[in-house]
């Protein structure tokens, strides 16, 4: 009888041992535990690796959030040049980390801030667009507090500085250079209009520009640097966009190059580190976590599985069309709807434009009377098996979606009033996807169509002016957001997960990064 014990361990050894098909499933695991553990190593190594000799250090100062990087091995009592790196709209210091790595591995001494309404930074924004002038006036004094600190580090020359910003905050340290003539050279980086900037400030001006962004970004570079003779140039990126360009090597290159010519002399002539690294560890950590969600959701929900989801070109006929109604229903109502208060620079017109197509797609399936039918599963799972399966799922998904962006691309811990208005946002998401679900009978192809109609709803309404036309330089994103959204439903369609999970879990991935991304605004 005492041998009774390991019968479990020694039927699964037999079945391995004896079960082609136990033999394939076993190595099957053990190969996929084993690339899994590579990438997330090799995501480690790329995170360990960028430029980890560097000396780093958080700090606030007046309320803003500001990021150190120093150069490796500097003397006592040296000083060099220093830089403060400024990010754009819905950006955050750390979307610019990459700036960091670059110029203090090359011997200055950086600061990137937070400005407000932006990242960690719970001060908010004055207005939705950054365009007023007490949205200029916040963010020229952040700015002021993060060149002030920079001149008080012991490790600077305060008579010799600079300024990096990207997009909104290439036109913010281009007017601070302009106020403060003390600074030595900027660096504009799609900046998207210079219509404000004088011919001759300020000083040393880059303007760039990708060569994929829309034509008005180059026009303002061209146009720029034609008033200003030598002291300022022109330089289109090829083959980058409007976010692409902050990673491209040609990028850093040139912002390296045109600082040592500032500076009369490159401060150092170590090698730069590519700027992807920490944008590739994010993307393998986001895959590999995707990678795990099969195995996940068969652990927590169990139960027979469906097969994959196939295109149904009769219900993609049907539900197309039906979409395409419930948003254009939803554009002139979420301009009035109660949500376009939510403190959320664009996102009160997000929120109320899903949840008023959400709910006309589901007015329409409850007037139909049925939904579509879907392949029947083996089983189901039991309330007391979904009572756990919700929040690690739930759970899961935030993890997915949170830790990759936080540890290798921007900002995604929520603070202050992001917390609620996350749930709001998720909120607006969840309704949508679970009317998407509802009107699908959970084929995932009809889902996506669903989301396509809806980011194709999204750039109309920008386009024509019902809400701000910087939605279109998120659009893609969106697009990338509800095209993983739609491949999680998939695999928890097929362990037949009903409609209010799937929807509350892959909801909770597009909401997050655009809740923690977009400014808050009072």
């Amino acid at each position: 009888m005492a041998g009774l014990d390991d019968l479990p361990i020694r039927s699964c050894v037999l079945f391995t041992r004896q079960s082609p098909v136990g033999r394939l499933r076993f190595r099957g695991l053990i190969a996929a535990a084993l690339v899994a553990a590579l990438a997330v190593g090799a995501a480690v190594w790329l995170l360990a690796g960028a430029a980890a000799d560097l000396g780093r250090r958080h700090v606030v100062a007046g309320g803003v959030p500001l990021d150190e990087v120093h150069p490796a091995g500097l003397p006592a009592g040296e000083r060099r040049p220093g830089v403060v790196v400024a990010h754009g709209f819905a950006g955050s210091a750390r979307l610019m980390a990459q700036f960091g790595d670059t110029l203090a591995a090359r011997g200055y001494v950086v600061v990137l801030l937070d400005f407000s309404g932006h990242g960690a930074n719970t001060r908010p924004l004055p207005d939705a667009t950054a365009s007023t002038g007490a949205s200029t006036t916040a963010l020229q004094h952040d700015l002021d507090v993060a060149m002030t600190h920079l001149r008080g580090l012991s490790d600077v020359d305060p008579a010799r500085v600079a300024l990096v910003g990207h997009s909104m905050g290439a036109t913010e340290v281009t007017r601070y250079a302009l106020a403060h003539p003390e600074v030595t050279a900027t660096v504009a980086i799609s900046m998207p209009d210079s219509s404000f900037v004088p011919p001759q400030r300020p000083a040393r001006l880059l303007l760039l520009a990708g060569g994929l962004e829309f034509p008005g970004f180059r026009a303002a570079a061209e146009h720029a640097a034609e008033e200003g003779g030598n002291d300022r140039s022109a330089v289109v990126v090829p083959g980058v966009e409007h976010i692409s360009i902050l990673y491209a090597p040609r990028t850093h290159r040139e912002v390296v190059t045109w600082l040592d010519d500032s500076f009369g002399a490159p401060i150092s002539t170590a090698a730069m580190p590519s700027p992807m690294r920490r944008v590739s560890a994010a993307a393998l950590l986001l895959l590999t976590l995707l990678a795990g969600l099969y195995p996940v959701a068969r652990a927590v929900l169990g139960g027979g599985r469906r097969g994959w989801p196939r295109p149904d070109l009769p219900q993609l006929g049907r539900v197309i069309p039906v979409a395409a109604v419930a948003m254009a229903v939803a554009m002139p109502v979420a301009r009035i709807a109660p949500t376009i208060r939510l403190p959320l620079a664009l996102g009160g017109y997000v929120v109320g434009f899903l949840t008023a197509a959400g709910v006309v797609l589901l007015a329409y399936q409850r007037w139909r009377g049925s939904t579509p039918s879907a392949p029947a599963p083996i089983t189901r799972p039991d309330k007391r098996r979904l009572a756990i399966a919700a929040p690690v799922l739930i759970g899961y998904a935030a993890a997915t979606i949170a830790v990759p962006l936080q540890l290798g691309l921007t900002n995604a811990v929520p603070v202050g009033a992001r917390w609620w208005l996350l749930a709001a946002v998720w909120a607006g998401f969840a309704v949508l996807a679970y009317a998407a679900e509802r009107v699908a009978g959970g084929n995932s192809f009809a889902v996506l169509a669903v989301s396509a109609v809806a980011v194709f709803g999204l750039t109309f309404a920008a386009v024509v002016g019902l809400t701000s036309s910087f939605l279109l330089l998120i659009v893609p994103l969106l697009a990338i957001l509800l095209l993983w959204q739609a491949i999680w439903s998939a695999v928890l369609n097929r362990f037949s997960a009903p409609p209010w999970l799937i929807s509350l879990v892959g909801s909770l991935l597009v909401a997050w990064p655009i809740a923690t991304a977009l400014p808050v605004i009072g």
